[in-house]
């Protein structure tokens, strides 16, 4: 699985402006349910309540809120980067700046779980992260994205 398979270049934010943990969630919902035409208030409630099991604030800067949705047809992600950094529960206790939110459809598995999959082997390269830190506009986030996922 490619990550751009399931991520569109207009679902980046360059420069996310939200200051808090549910902000945050609001934001990056916003742009998939707007695309996507999914019922923004039930996503958040989603997102929030997974959570609530443990943060996805995985450390080095990286958040990565994910959740299963009822009646969504297909994989859907959204990037979004915070230049000044969110305090989101991360557990390195550090503000985290780059956000993939993932949402998959309600009965299915293995697809979302390879895509959790993809995403962290792709942020575990710092030089990655650091690019992804230093991009101008979605157009350039986009573009070392793929460049990132031909790799592998």
């Amino acid at each position: 699985m490619k990550l751009l398979d399931i991520l569109d270049q207009d679902h980046i934010k360059a420069d996310i402006t939200s200051k808090g943990k549910r902000e945050v969630l609001e934001e990056l919902s916003e742009i998939v349910s707007a695309r996507e035409g999914l019922n923004l208030k039930e996503l958040v409630k989603v997102l929030e309540e997974r959570e609530k099991l443990g943060s996805t604030g995985i450390g080095n800067g990286i958040a990565i809120p994910h959740g299963k949705l009822k009646g969504l047809k297909k994989l859907v992600a959204s990037f979004g980067r915070s230049v000044k950094g969110v305090d989101f529960d991360s557990i390195d206790g550090k503000p985290t700046h780059l956000f993939f939110l993932l949402i998959a459809p309600e009965n299915t598995a293995g697809i979302h779980l390879k895509a959790l999959a993809r995403i962290s082997r792709l942020l575990k390269d710092k030089k990655f992260r650091d690019d992804l830190l230093r991009a101008k506009t979605p157009e350039e986030i986009f573009k070392i994205i793929k460049e990132e996922d031909d790799k592998f």
